[in-house]
């Protein structure tokens, strides 16, 4: 993955173009391609291939266990990341005396399950100054009356990283009765996460994990189960779903398997278990290393160029994902795709994603065809 030799092997769609697309779809590699292949067999076996279904199952919980630093009990998964937290918002069942608080550059899979709540808290939004979340703003929207902070670890906006510890240590004295959530989509098997004591840890699995559509990792901390329970209804999360009085009560199971509802999707656990598997091979310390440079790299050639990206450099606190916005994006994004360059185009924005398969010729590529078109 982190050279051009193993990059051809293990991502042989890469060869001739430069993909700077990851924080919206990953390139999956190989060992997912035979992972997929694995699902349709065992699926082929009929109601028999269940078995092999339900432990694949067991061993990607164990896997991201290992990743999320949580025992095999903390992991769940379900569809993608707006299903998560419509469940959160289910376990919460929070009212109008309740506020929560999110930030202007999170998702709105976290965002928008609160403004759409039946009995809608009061919502308070965190707004970054200069692609920046400043402390000193959030400080005045925390009471003993915040029931949820959310906040996402990497936006996928622009690339901030939030600091996780002073973030943590001030909601938690500020607002002690909050569950602190954070979506981790945008760093997951890209940078090393110090956000791992959070309540409620929620990723999608399409992005820089390496995985397929249709999957999302939960974690949440056994001492949060209690209060992190779904009030949604199913069956695979219930413990009496086909046993006596099943019609009259549904006893379901506690914290985070509750966020199990239906089937799982096997064939997403299978992708996932196989990314994650493979991102561990190399080490998210090691992709790190090899990428960040990188996205420096690319930080400087944009500032060569006099243009400043939306979210500012920090060493001590990088992410994958560079974002600029300029009046001739448009152009600059034709150009790119005709040098066979992707990145994401949206809305007046550029946005660049560096991963472990990317090398030093993605970026001279990308910044000599900005160079042309934006100077």
């Amino acid at each position: 993955m982190l050279d051009a030799q193993s990059r051809l092997v293990d991502f042989p769609s890469l060869e001739g173009r430069v993909y700077l697309n990851s924080a919206a779809e990953s390139i999956p590699p190989q060992a997912v391609h035979e992972a997929a292949k694995k699902y349709w067999q065992h699926k082929s076996m009929g109601m028999d291939g269940r078995v092999s279904h339900n432990a694949e199952m067991e061993v990607c919980r164990e896997s991201a266990a290992r990743m999320l630093e949580k025992k095999v009990s903390e992991i769940s998964f379900c569809s993608c990341s707006s299903e998560a937290y419509n469940l959160l918002g289910s376990a919460l069942a929070l009212g109008a005396s309740d506020e929560v608080v999110v930030s202007d550059l999170d998702f709105p899979a976290g965002a928008t399950p609160w403004l759409t709540a039946t009995a809608r808290p009061e919502v308070k939004l965190w707004e970054n100054r200069e692609g920046e979340l400043e402390l000193e703003d959030l400080e005045s929207l925390l009471s003993e009356r915040t029931q949820l902070v959310q906040v996402s670890l990497v936006s996928f906006l622009n690339g901030y990283r939030l600091p996780w510890v002073p973030f943590r240590d001030l909601v938690r004295r500020l607002a002690p009765n909050a569950i602190l959530s954070v979506d981790i989509t945008q760093a997951f098997g890209r940078v090393e996460l110090d956000c791992l004591d959070a309540d409620c840890i929620i990723s999608s699995t399409h992005k820089w994990i390496l995985g397929s559509h249709g999957g999302c990792v939960v974690a949440i901390p056994e001492a949060k189960a209690e209060r992190l329970t779904t009030h949604a209804g199913g069956w695979f999360h219930i413990d009496n779903p086909f046993g006596v009085g099943r019609f009259e009560q549904a006893n379901v199971k506690k914290g985070v398997a509750s966020f199990s509802v239906g089937m799982p999707n096997y064939p997403a656990i299978y992708a996932l278990r196989a990314g994650m598997d493979y991102i561990q091979s190399v080490g998210v310390a090691e992709i790190a290393r090899h990428a960040d440079p990188l996205v420096q790299q690319v930080h400087e050639g944009l500032a060569d160029m006099g243009i400043k990206p939306m979210a500012p450099f920090a060493p001590d606190c990088r992410s994958g994902i560079v974002a600029f916005m300029h009046e001739k994006v448009d152009a600059a994004n034709e150009a790119l795709r005709k040098d066979d360059v992707h990145v994401m185009h949206h809305a007046g924005r550029i946005r660049i994603a560096v991963h472990g398969y990317n090398q030093q010729e993605d970026v001279d590529r990308l910044l000599a065809v900005l160079r042309a078109v934006l100077v």
